[in-house]
């Protein structure tokens, strides 16, 4: 009888003194050290879908992380623009996107100001990356920054479990505060989530109210 191979432990979580993920310093120590769980690897299918049915429009991606959708919205024509307050994220999205990364922008997304008006920001893992006291200022900011008629269109996270990042929101919680400054137009359950969103995130899609 021929002995299974033991299977190989579970890598180590790296040690990391920054705890606050409202700080940059927050995420480019995980950058610096490749510990990036929430990497999908790629542009989500829901994405996709959207941009095939969609005319292209100025899109802002906050929080872009590695930034792979900046590439595949700028081959369909969009004007798309990505930021983040880490620079070490900001050197892995330019690193990956070669010579697309000059549409990679270290930026704070409270103070950016886009060059020009936008039709769409694009949330991914944007939100439920920070803490949840910092979400009306978040909800506030996408409102100021889109004009009436444009999109916010994305990923949200929902799940009761307080501990994160990823933190989640319930719906209820959401639409207090979203309502106010949107419509929603789309809400589609996700087929290709990460492990740590299997089940517990959605496509949705938000009209900024005129």
């Amino acid at each position: 009888m021929t002995n299974p191979i033991p299977a190989s432990p579970p890598a180590a979580i790296p040690s990391f003194t920054t705890r606050d993920p409202s700080l940059p310093e927050f995420w480019s120590e995980r950058f610096a050290q490749d510990f990036t769980p929430w990497d999908k690897g790629g542009v989500p299918l829901a994405l996709q879908d959207y941009v095939q049915r969609t005319a292209p429009t100025v899109t802002l991606i906050p929080g872009c992380g590695v930034g792979y959708e900046v590439a595949y919205l700028d081959n369909a024509g969009w004007d798309v623009t990505a930021i983040d307050f880490s620079p070490e994220a900001v050197s892995a999205a330019q690193a990956v996107l070669g010579p697309l990364g000059s549409h990679v922008v270290q930026a704070d997304f409270f103070t950016f100001v886009p060059a020009r008006p936008l039709g769409m920001i694009y949330e991914r893992a944007f939100l439920c990356a920070l803490p949840p006291a910092m979400r009306p200022a978040v909800v506030q900011r996408w409102a100021e920054l889109l004009p009436p008629g444009a999109i916010l269109a994305g990923f949200f996270f929902f799940d009761a479990n307080p501990k994160g990042p990823p933190f989640g929101i319930d719906r209820t919680a959401q639409e207090q505060l979203l309502l106010p400054y949107f419509e929603l137009l789309e809400d589609h359950p996700v087929t290709d989530s990460i492990p740590a969103f299997l089940d517990r995130e959605s496509w949705q899609v938000w009209r900024r109210r005129l």
